[in-house]
């Protein structure tokens, strides 16, 4: 059976099983018969470098670059992507032509029960500086420690005694089918922007492709990114800032973004919202972004690089 597209996925666990729903979803909307989709295993630099945060190394292109080369060199037709990954600038020639439908944005807490569980300076681990900077924020005694790897090596860490505790976003523990950790809610930790969708991009000028992605475009996840990755351009956000947001998709149909800057200890911090009708997604996140600069302390505006 010759395929009908090559998918270009990291070979992490999860990437691989974001990767299958993407091709179970392109095979059911088009009626194509299961395995008509095949995957094309890329082993990233982020993936090869474990043992330094990603700032230090070149940034989140480091989870995008490889297989941008594979689908702009024609060897794979799209790829598949976790969002929070993919830089908020891309190449011109590549467009993210769906979304598939957002799951749950919250992050889990591993190895206690809440933070004001966690005792008197436990040892965190985590690589995100936005979970540093909201989690030193609500406890500045405990110590916060890089940890990176695949979900299993970070659990492993926790078992094994070297942290007493992380956050893994809840997405990615479901799609696995692991159910450890306690959920922290958006109201103490708003998510990264992009957290729990998963992104599938093509080259622009590959219309067919473009076409066959439609089909699988979940709207309402569209708009709220959107407005997300808005914001992160707008403030100049990058793996080096603890930025969050999140867009939720209202009653009447609104757009409802939610945003907050930190300092890296957490102890400078800014938060706001707005409101946007369909089709001001991209508007209304810039307009955020220039509005919690205006309003930031100093030792948060110091992080970040708006256009």
């Amino acid at each position: 059976m010759t395929p009908r597209l090559l998918v270009g996925t990291r070979s992490s666990p999860l990437a691989l099983a974001q990767a299958r729903t993407a091709a179970a979803a392109l095979e059911a909307a088009h009626g194509w018969e299961a395995g008509s989709v095949l995957l094309h295993e890329v082993r990233t630099t982020g993936d090869e470098v474990q043992d330094r945060a990603l700032a230090e190394i070149g940034g989140k292109a480091l989870w995008t670059k490889e297989l941008d080369q594979f689908l702009l060199g024609g060897t794979t037709q799209l790829s598949v992507h976790s969002c929070k990954d993919v830089e908020s600038e891309r190449p011109d020639n590549l467009c993210i032509a769906a979304f598939l439908p957002r799951a749950d944005v919250r992050d889990r807490l591993i190895g206690a029960t809440s933070i004001d569980a966690l005792s008197q300076g436990a040892k965190v681990g985590t690589s995100s500086p936005r979970r540093t900077a909201q989690l030193l924020r609500r406890r500045p005694d405990l110590q916060v420690s890089i940890m990176r790897g695949n979900v299993a090596t970070r659990l492993n860490h926790i078992a094994s005694g070297n942290y007493e505790a992380t956050f893994l976003a809840a997405a990615g523990l479901d799609r696995l089918g692991i159910e450890e950790g306690q959920a922290i809610e958006i109201d103490e930790f708003l998510p990264a922007p992009g957290q729990a969708a998963i992104a599938i991009e093509c080259r622009k000028d590959d219309a067919e492709t473009r076409a066959l992605l439609r089909a699988i475009d979940d709207g309402p996840t569209r708009r709220a990114v959107t407005a997300e990755r808005a914001f992160c351009r707008g403030v100049g956000g990058s793996c080096h800032s603890p930025v969050a947001a999140l867009g939720l998709i209202e009653g009447d149909d609104s757009l409802w973004l939610r945003a907050e800057l930190l300092s890296s200890d957490g102890a400078a911090h800014v938060a706001g919202d707005v409101r946007a009708a369909p089709g001001e997604e991209e508007e209304a996140g810039l307009a955020l972004a220039a509005e919690l600069l205006g309003r930031a302390p100093a030792e948060v505006r110091l992080l970040f690089n708006p256009a």
